[in-house]
């Protein structure tokens, strides 16, 4: 029953985290009010009963809506209790959901506030490496060398980047650069610490099968130079010769899946910089 029509109504946002997902939760729903608006008083990271005392008494004075989000679950009753007692509408948004699942389960929560943002990171830290790789993708701008976690260098076709955007989706920012010998590579490429860059060669008659390939995929003659060994074994000494200049770990990508050279990628960079979180 609707007993009066307000233009705006006031909640009250409490968690024992940051509180995004009880404003996230205000605003999806009071957007199916509009035009009515909602005045979000945020009160993130509580921790004592004291705090969740003082926030209901306010909530009370401004005939609010109180929403929490508390995974704590003595702070969880003790905002029960208050609510009920102050006669404030109060929403518990996660309890009865965690109840369930603890039941349902078998097991008790962890009961740590925040667990959500460390995963919202996670996937934001990894979207950011992905679209990395992709801006600095063989070396079309050659600042991300020096931004880069990781370097790949290597002759074409040796899955440089194919093993790019497979380590951003392990968080790594991953610039690779292609060897040619009528390039000149970067000069950032010979000022980086060689442990962040990653050589990579492969056997001269296997990437002659797989140029031809790459050629009959484009509708060209396999005869082409860019897939006759003299070529090949011109590109690959060359590849050799900077690598040995850089100083940089070489890896053998013949007959290995990428997903094998990406483990001893990251093999051999925890290895250098510690295990990475």
């Amino acid at each position: 029953m609707v007993t009066g029509v307000k233009s705006e109504v006031i909640v009250y946002v409490v968690s024992d985290a940051a509180g995004d997902t009880g404003e996230l939760v205000v605003r999806a729903a009071i957007a199916q009010f509009h035009p009515i608006q909602a005045e979000i008083r945020r009160s993130p990271f509580v921790t004592e009963p004291a705090a969740l005392e003082r926030i209901v008494q306010q909530a009370k004075l401004s005939q609010a809506i109180l929403l929490y989000t508390l995974v704590i679950p003595h702070l969880r009753d003790s905002m029960r209790k208050l609510t009920e007692e102050n006669g404030v509408a109060a929403i518990d948004l996660l309890g009865p959901f965690i109840e369930t699942l603890e039941q349902r389960t078998g097991r008790k929560s962890r009961q740590e506030p925040g667990l959500n943002h460390v995963l919202d990171a996670d996937y934001f830290r990894k979207v950011e490496a992905v679209e990395f790789a992709v801006k600095y993708d063989d070396a079309r701008d050659t600042s991300g060398v020096t931004k880069a976690d990781i370097v790949l260098v290597g002759v074409s076709r040796t899955s440089k980047t194919p093993l790019s955007m497979y380590l951003a989706h392990q968080k790594y920012k991953v610039a690779n650069v292609p060897l040619v010998p009528e390039l000149k590579p970067p000069e950032e490429l010979f000022k980086l610490p060689k442990r962040k860059v990653i050589g990579l060669t492969i056997d001269t008659s296997y990437l002659n099968v797989i140029r031809k390939e790459r050629l009959k995929a484009l509708g060209l003659p396999n005869t082409a130079a860019y897939a006759t060994t003299d070529r090949i074994e011109k590109e690959l000494r060359y590849a050799e010769d900077i690598m040995s200049k850089l100083g940089c770990v070489v890896i053998d990508v013949s007959h290995r899946a990428v997903e094998e050279t990406a483990s001893l990628i990251m093999e051999y960079v925890r290895g250098q910089n510690g295990d990475r979180s």
